[in-house]
């Protein structure tokens, strides 16, 4: 994690997201911008967060470890999400893990800060409120997919998060865990993963060179993953 002392593009963040419109009083003045690297992590489970965040760019998932130790993905982040909602209102650790799955930036509040001058503030706490519902729905929805849809769906959402926006070019995936972790992620077995990754294959979506995979069809890759793992915005 880095810390940029930038007031200006602080405050170019602040203003094109309304910021304003979330609190009584201007918190710019207690803002910092931090960058995170890939890979890096926001947040993690059962650590105490030093800043209330909020995710203004990159890209990031989430996941939860379950009782028996395994991970299970819980969401995507993209802009914009607020990170420390939960934590700020109960005065606890962070309830899951998140890692930056490109370079992210993150508007941070101190989270002692945040709770000496939000947790009275009413236009704040609205807007947790609301922040929460949508976490809440979408964890719902996202604990049924992983019930309920084909490990094709899902691992193809997973898949789609590290591509570019160029449609026509091809790209090695360059997962960030071993095949291991990315099946528990999914909810899945490693055989499971194998058999669906050379599903994805025959059908013309990914091909395998020297151990790696590189997606050939993008367009057919984006109809299978949907928009599953999506998270709701905050604005």
């Amino acid at each position: 994690m880095k810390k940029i002392e930038d007031p200006f593009v602080i405050e170019n963040y602040y203003n094109e997201l309304n910021m304003q419109d979330i609190f009584i009083n201007d918190m710019k003045k207690h803002m910092k911008l931090l960058k995170f690297d890939k890979y890096e992590y926001l947040s993690r489970e059962e650590e105490d967060l030093e800043y209330l965040l909020f995710f203004v760019q990159g890209k990031a998932k989430v996941f939860k470890t379950l009782p028996n130790g395994r991970n299970l993905l819980l969401a995507f982040y993209n802009p914009i999400r607020v990170i420390g909602d939960i934590e700020i209102v109960k005065n606890q650790s962070a309830t899951g893990t998140i890692q930056a799955l490109s370079t992210c930036y993150c508007l941070a509040i101190p989270m002692k800060k945040a709770r000496l001058e939000l947790t009275n503030d009413r236009k704040f706490l609205k807007f947790t409120c609301e922040s929460l519902a949508e976490k809440l729905a979408a964890v719902s929805m996202n604990s049924s997919i992983n019930l309920l849809y084909p490990l094709e769906n899902r691992l193809s959402s997973y898949i789609n998060e590290f591509l570019t926006n160029d449609e026509n070019s091809n790209i090695y995936i360059d997962f960030d865990e071993n095949l291991v972790n990315i099946a528990e992620l999914l909810g899945s077995s490693y055989r499971h993963l194998l058999r669906t990754l050379n599903v994805l294959c025959k059908k013309g979506v990914l091909e395998k060179k020297e151990g790696r995979y590189k997606v050939i069809n993008k367009i057919l890759l984006k109809e299978l993953a949907g928009d599953l793992y999506q998270d709701a915005k905050f604005m």
